[in-house]
């Protein structure tokens, strides 16, 4: 099976993490025994795990789990696919909306493997840059198709929570690989979006 739900955790993570947790809180002056924050280190352990399971998981077995032979050589889009990450330099999420698109060159691939995929690079701690690259390279050197492109727009607490400050700022990358790197299909794709 190519992938499962991430509910089962490694006790001895789990438990060093606990202890970690426990100290950070202690660390910063708050009381780790008072009622509301006993279970929080055991919570946040597993969280985290959760958070990064992506690390565990392989994108392309997921891609190939569900690649079908296909004449159909018009563009697909998937669009509007939840995005929940972490950023590495502050361990705070990043969120927003992923877009992608390919053009079949001989196969298609189910739709819901698209999002799993982004879920597997989202859930690691990541800088968005590199998320979208990763996205777009796992799926053009898997399918092979004639082009792929993947735009994120996301909002990013380490900018609205703490430094600037900025509460309504957004940030955008794309790339873009065979077909998509010609103006015309770029375009088509990102007014298909609403770009």
């Amino acid at each position: 099976m190519p992938y499962k739900s991430f509910e089962e955790y490694n006790m001895k993570v789990t438990d060093d993490v606990k202890t970690r947790y426990k100290n950070i809180i202690k660390d910063l002056g708050e009381d780790a025994s008072r009622e509301g924050l006993l279970k929080t280190p055991e919570r946040a352990a597993k969280a985290m795990q959760f958070l990064t399971q992506g690390y565990h998981q392989d994108p392309v077995e997921i891609l190939e789990s569900a690649m079908f032979k296909e004449s159909y050589n018009e563009m697909v889009i998937v669009k509007d696919i939840e995005l929940y990450s972490l950023c590495e330099h502050h361990i705070l999420p990043f969120f927003g909306k992923v877009h992608i698109a390919y053009i079949p060159n001989g196969h298609i691939v189910g739709l819901s493997k698209l999002p799993r995929v982004v879920d597997i690079f989202a859930r690691r701690l990541q800088v968005q840059e590199r998320l979208t690259e990763q996205i777009l390279d796992c799926i053009n050197d898997t399918l092979k198709p004639q082009g792929t492109a993947v735009v994120i727009e996301a909002s990013h607490m380490c900018m609205m929570m703490r430094g600037v400050q900025k509460q309504n700022s957004t940030t955008t990358t794309s790339g873009f690989r065979g077909q998509f790197e010609k103006i015309e299909t770029r375009n088509e794709f990102l007014k298909l979006i609403g770009k």
